[in-house]
């Protein structure tokens, strides 16, 4: 088993403290990005925009989250010690490797099966859990659904 990320929040308060922490780095992310690509004053106002500025938030959090990578036994093993969580399973259960994300203040933990492209199944896995648990959690039933690019919808 193998561990990647930095976020691995035990309670909503302490998601929200991280998130929140990924507001100032966001908006440093929009604005060198946006001069990187030679926006003058004008199209920085009209394009940035405080959803991009969110956009982005969610996407710093989501890709800190802490994910456990090996394989289906060893997963099945972590369900088996934690029966209390629900789990949202993605992808195809006959595949031998699993990538998953416990929320324990959700009681949920959010998995997908890969076979060989275990980069892009965290990245998916970490979009998912945000999309499905953290985002509404975090920012509210009324979150936008604009922000699924970073939030989960499998893309």
């Amino acid at each position: 088993m193998e561990t990647h990320g930095t976020t691995a929040p035990a309670t909503l308060e302490a998601a929200e403290e991280t998130f929140d922490r990924f507001g100032p780095t966001a908006q440093v992310v929009v604005r060198e990005t946006a001069k990187a690509m030679d926006f003058d004053r004008e199209e920085y106002r009209e394009r940035v925009t405080g959803d991009v500025v969110q956009t982005v938030r969610n996407a710093l959090f989501a890709e800190s989250l802490t994910v456990t990578v090996g394989s289906r036994s060893e997963f099945d093993d972590w369900r088996a010690d934690h029966p209390e969580y629900d789990v949202v399973e993605l992808g195809n259960p006959d595949v031998e490797r699993v990538a998953w994300h416990p929320i324990p203040f959700a009681e949920t933990v959010v998995a997908t099966t890969f076979q060989n492209e275990r980069d892009a199944a965290i990245s998916t896995l970490r979009r998912n859990a945000f999309g499905r648990v953290y985002r509404d959690a975090i920012l509210g039933d009324g979150a936008e659904t604009a922000e699924t690019d970073a939030g989960g919808d499998g893309r």
